[in-house]
């Protein structure tokens, strides 16, 4: 069942030094509190997974969190580049980062097949790339049944996962709608889970398309009004397109990016 507790709490018990975790969420409902606070416990070695990484991973390398990225995209979402991941891949400040890409199709089957609790997955993808030559996690298949060659990818098995969410009740469970993107997916291929939510609330009340998590199957709940900012939470807030544009340049020199880093703490 759920434990319900601050945001402090929360990623102390969830997110450790070593992991192979995933701040998730597309465009919408990402867990930026959660991961300013991965920051501000000086939480190290992290391979970090996400379908589409931008300012929040941007942050986590840059302060020197992750030793490697699992990934499918990343940029800062209709401004340009990641400054701080660049800096890492080129000149390995502050850090050395290893990286392992994916296409969108294939991270999002990894994420269903380890929340399936299945090994693998497949799918008709990769072919024409040369991603299948640069990492371990993707082989040709056969099919028993047809004899047509496929893909199979390595299901994701997470140490950790986070997630924002609308809201909670207050036995754990969760509510999330709008695009809700793997989040539901990245925290049952979790072994702990930790969902940040605009409010906790006496009872859930329906919501078309929305998607709960029960509480058996969430680690740690926090109530972080605001926690998806600069991101969004339909129904609660909007996104911050000015502060992706600042990022821009506080991103691209680090005695800015240093600055900004000190003011978080």
């Amino acid at each position: 069942m759920a434990r319900i507790g601050t945001l402090a709490e929360g990623v102390a018990a969830v997110v450790h030094d070593g992991d192979t975790v995933a701040f998730e969420g597309f465009t919408h409902l990402i867990p930026f509190a959660a991961g300013h606070e991965v920051i501000r416990q000086r939480i190290r070695g992290l391979t970090l997974v996400r379908m589409t990484p931008d300012v929040i991973y941007d942050q986590l390398i840059g302060a020197g969190c992750a030793r490697k990225l699992v990934f499918s995209w990343g940029g800062n979402p209709g401004v340009g580049s990641l400054h701080r991941f660049r800096d890492a891949v080129q000149h390995e400040w502050p850090a050395p980062l290893e990286l392992e890409e994916h296409s969108h199709a294939g991270m999002a089957n990894r994420y269903v097949a380890g929340a399936s609790g299945l090994p693998f997955a497949v799918l008709r993808g990769y072919t024409g790339t040369d991603l299948p030559a640069q990492t371990e996690n993707i082989k040709p298949i056969t099919c028993p049944f047809t004899g047509e060659v496929l893909t199979a990818v390595a299901a994701l098995r997470l140490d950790s996962a986070v997630i924002h969410a609308q809201r909670a009740d207050r036995q754990g469970n969760v509510q999330l709608w709008g695009i809700t993107g793997v989040q539901k997916e990245a925290v049952l291929a979790a072994e702990r889970s930790l969902v940040t939510v605009e409010e906790i609330v006496d009872e859930l009340e329906p919501v078309p398309g929305a998607v709960v998590l029960p509480s058996w199957a969430v680690g740690h709940v926090a109530a972080v009004p605001g926690g998806a900012h600069p991101s969004y939470a339909a129904g609660y807030s909007v996104r911050d397109n000015d502060f992706y544009q600042e990022w821009d340049a506080i991103s691209r020199d680090r005695d800015e990016f240093t600055r900004w880093l000190e003011d978080l703490k």
